[in-house]
C-alpha cells in the first residue's frame, strides 16, 4: 500500500468539492458519455449558459475536466477517461449501500 501524502488528500478534497454541488455532478456524469459543448450540456441540465460557464471553470481549475477548442466550439471531456470509471463505480457502491438515503429535497444521511 503507498503512502498517502497531503497532495494525494488534497486532490481527493477536489473531488469531493466537484462532487457536492449537483450540477457539477451532473456535469461529470454526463461526460462520461464523451465530450459536449457548454450549450447542450445547459440544455440538458436545465441551467443558464453562465450557470454552465462558472461550474465549468470550477472543474476545470480543479483538474477534473479539460476543454479542446474546435472551429467557434469548444468541446468538454473528462480530464482522465478513469475519472468516468471510478465515477460509474462510485455511484454504484452508493446505490448498493443506501439508495433511499437521499431524498430528492436534501441529503438525509447527516
Amino acid at each position: 500500500m503507498s503512502t498517502v501524502t497531503v497532495t494525494h488528500t488534497s486532490a481527493l478534497s477536489r473531488v469531493g468539492n466537484a462532487l457536492s454541488d449537483d450540477t457539477r455532478t451532473e456535469i461529470l456524469l454526463t461526460l462520461r458519455h464523451g465530450p459536449a459543448r457548454p450549450s447542450v450540456l445547459a440544455r440538458q441540465l436545465g441551467v443558464s449558459k453562465q450557470v454552465m460557464s462558472n461550474q465549468l471553470a470550477c472543474l476545470r481549475g480543479c483538474g477534473l475536466v479539460s476543454a479542446t477548442p474546435q472551429g467557434r466550439n469548444v468541446w468538454y471531456s473528462l480530464a482522465d477517461p478513469r475519472l468516468g470509471h471510478a465515477l460509474s463505480e462510485l455511484l454504484e457502491l452508493v446505490v448498493t449501500i443506501d439508495p433511499d438515503c437521499c431524498s430528492p429535497d436534501g441529503c438525509t444521511c447527516t
